[in-house]
C-alpha cells in the first residue's frame, strides 16, 4: 500500500475544526483508493507565536519540508502583531519563500447549490488564478524602509521567477479544457504594464515563453480591466497568470462571485514542495461556533491528493462537495457560512466520496 506523509498545520481561529472536517473526507478517500496518510502534526501560526515567539519553528520547517506535502488550515489572529504592526502568526513569507513554493494556485469554480451574486449557473464560472508567490511587491514583506514621516516597499521581479511562473501557467492550461462558452484554451496575463516598468517586464517575459505554446492562446489584460472582466464576464477566463499582490486581490474577487472565499482552495507548489489550504483567513469571530463552512479546506485535500498522484482520489472528492451540495445535505448560507457546521459538512461529504466515481 502507498503511504504518503503529509504535514498537518491546525492554524488558528476556524482552522483547527476546518483541518478535522478536511482529515475525516482525507480518511474516507484513503480508505476508498487504496491508499494511507501517515501524519505529523506541525506546530505553528498566530498561538504558537504567543507561546514561543516565532510562528514556525525549525522542526516545523523541516517537517514541512520533508512531507511529500503539507496540508494547513488558516493561521493568524487580528490581536497578534508584530512591533512594525503586521501579522505575527501568517506563514505565507517563511513557507512560500523560505521553501521557495513560487505558484500559488487558486481554483475560481460556482458548484452546485451555491448562490453567486451574480446570478450565474453552476459550471459557468470555472477558471484558475496561477499567482507568482514569491516576488512581486510582497517580497518587500518585513523589508520596508523609511521614517516617521514615509515609508518604502519594493517591487521586485526578476526574469526566472517571471519565467518560471508563466511556463507554470501554460502546462497548467494544457491539462485544462479551456474556458467555458468556446473552450478555447487561454492564459491571460495580468499587469500594470503601462504604468509600471517592473510590470512590463513580466509581460515581456510572458509573451517570451508564450511563443514556445502554440496551442494555447495568450493574451494580456491590465489589472483594473481584469477586476471589471472577471465580474462582468468571468465565464471568458481560463487561466490568469499576474503578479503576487494582484493575484491574491483578484482571487477574493474571485471568490465573491462563486458564493465566497469559505469555497475556494489553494496550493502552493515549488519544485521540491507543496502546501495546501483554503485562501480565506482564521475568522476567529466563528470559531466554535459551528458556522465555519470546510468546503475550500476540503478541496484544498482534492488538489493535494492530484498533487500526491491519487488522481481519481482527488476527482472522488471533488464530485462529493458538488454531490453534497447539490442534494443540499451541505448548505452554503448567502453569506459564505455553513449552518450546519464544518463536521456535519464534512462527514455529508465523506458519505458521497465512493471508489470510482
Amino acid at each position: 500500500m502507498t503511504v504518503h506523509d503529509i504535514a498537518v498545520i491546525r492554524g488558528d481561529g476556524i482552522g483547527p475544526e476546518l483541518i478535522d472536517a478536511a482529515l475525516t473526507v482525507l480518511a474516507k478517500a484513503s480508505d476508498a483508493y487504496g491508499f494511507d496518510v501517515g501524519i505529523t502534526e506541525v506546530d505553528a501560526g498566530a498561538g504558537t507565536y504567543e507561546r514561543t515567539g516565532t510562528a514556525l519553528g525549525p522542526e516545523g520547517l523541516a517537517a514541512v519540508r520533508a512531507a511529500d506535502a503539507t496540508l494547513k488550515g488558516p493561521v493568524g489572529l487580528p490581536s497578534v502583531r508584530l512591533p512594525d504592526g503586521t501579522e505575527a502568526g501568517l506563514l505565507g513569507g517563511v513557507l512560500r519563500s523560505g521553501l521557495d513554493l513560487y505558484a500559488n494556485v487558486r481554483p475560481i469554480e460556482l458548484l452546485p447549490g451555491v448562490h453567486s451574486r451574480l446570478r450565474a449557473k453552476p459550471g459557468s464560472i470555472d477558471y484558475v488564478i496561477v499567482r507568482e508567490n514569491t516576488e512581486g511587491l510582497y517580497a518587500s514583506r518585513g523589508k520596508g524602509v523609511g521614517t516617521a514621516t514615509a515609508m518604502a516597499d519594493t517591487l521586485l521581479v526578476t526574469r526566472q521567477g517571471c519565467e518560471r511562473i508563466a511556463r507554470f501557467a501554460f502546462d497548467l492550461a494544457r491539462t485544462r479544457s479551456g474556458s467555458r462558452p468556446d473552450r478555447v484554451r487561454r492564459v491571460t496575463c495580468v499587469d500594470k504594464a503601462n504604468v509600471l516598468r517592473s510590470m512590463y517586464f513580466f509581460r515581456q517575459v510572458f509573451l517570451e515563453v508564450a511563443e514556445d505554446y502554440p496551442d494555447i492562446q495568450a493574451e494580456c489584460l491590465y489589472a483594473d480591466a481584469a477586476a471589471q472582466a472577471l465580474v462582468m464576464t468571468p465565464e471568458y477566463f481560463d487561466v490568469v497568470v499576474t503578479e503576487n499582490m494582484f493575484g491574491d486581490i483578484l482571487s477574493d474577487l474571485g471568490g465573491g462571485t462563486v458564493g465566497g472565499i469559505a469555497m475556494c482552495p489553494s496550493g502552493n507548489v515549488g519544485d521540491g514542495c507543496a502546501c495546501f489550504e483554503p485562501i480565506h483567513g482564521s475568522a476567529p469571530s466563528l470559531a466554535g461556533r459551528k458556522k465555519a463552512n470546510p468546503t475550500g479546506q476540503i478541496l484544498a485535500v482534492a488538489m493535494m491528493l492530484d498533487h500526491l498522484g491519487e488522481r481519481a482520489a482527488a476527482h472522488a472528492v471533488r464530485e462529493a462537495v458538488r454531490g453534497a451540495l447539490d442534494m443540499g445535505t451541505v448548505k452554503v448560507e448567502r453569506d459564505g457560512r455553513c449552518d450546519s457546521g464544518p463536521a456535519a459538512a464534512a462527514e455529508a461529504i465523506a458519505r458521497e466520496v465512493q471508489p470510482g466515481a
